[in-house]
């Protein structure tokens, strides 16, 4: 088994695949139009999508209801918090020893939380 994408329930859905490239690098896939529905993915550079869901006259519930956080592994936390035009500052960079790595949190255009993580030297 392998997971193939994370949906996130998203207000506007092109607003949301401008940021994911902008911010994280990720590039527009695919997409389809369902009803009332719009959805559009992106992929990492090893082919994680994720599927932005926006549903004409629905906004997303509140942030963390549905789901806690998506995970994005950077070179450097520290620059990529200050490159990235975020929405909001969950959690500041920090060193994580326990887990080997240092990470961030930031929120995205619809609240939802994304930690950037980078793996601390040994």
């Amino acid at each position: 088994m392998a997971i193939l994408h994370t949906c996130l329930n998203v207000a506007d859905a092109e607003r949301s695949v401008e940021w994911y490239e902008q911010n994280l690098s990720f590039e527009h896939s695919w997409g389809f139009e369902s009803g009332d529905t719009t959805n559009l993915y992106v992929a990492d550079e090893n082919g994680t999508e994720l599927q932005l869901s926006e549903t004409e006259g629905q906004e997303p519930g509140e942030a963390g209801d549905l789901w806690d956080h998506l995970a994005v592994g950077v070179e450097d936390v520290d620059a990529a918090f200050e490159a990235i035009d975020h929405h909001g500052v969950v959690k500041e960079p920090g060193d994580q020893p326990a887990a080997g790595a240092r990470t961030a949190f930031v929120k995205d255009p619809d609240g939802h939380v994304v930690e950037l993580i980078e793996p601390l030297e040994d």
